[in-house]
């Protein structure tokens, strides 16, 4: 009878511990809007203009000013930079622009 008291108690234990859920992501200050950028004259051939964008330091937002970029293949597409958030690293990661 006891086995079966101490059993039936690990199971409500291991039930009670199945439901937790992961802690909430850290709480980072707001992305500030986008910079207003003047965009100087292409340089000419495959170049294409980056928009700037933030980039947290660890301590703060940091702004990266837009640039140009060669143009990828003609088949791709470009993606804009974009935040996604690192699963893993339980964070907001910064995705680059590229081509797709």
């Amino acid at each position: 009878m006891k086995w079966l008291v101490a059993g039936a108690a690990v199971c409500l234990l291991a039930m009670g511990t199945a439901n937790a859920q992961p802690p909430p992501p850290p709480t980072y200050a707001p992305i500030p809007p986008p910079r207003a950028e003047v965009v100087p004259p292409p340089p000419g051939g495959r170049m294409i203009w980056e928009p700037g964008h933030w980039q947290w330091d660890g301590a703060r937002y940091a702004w990266h000013p837009g640039r140009y970029v060669e143009r990828g293949p003609h088949h791709g597409h470009y993606v804009q930079g974009r935040w996604i958030w690192g699963p893993r690293e339980h964070r907001w990661l910064w995705r680059p622009a590229h081509w797709g």
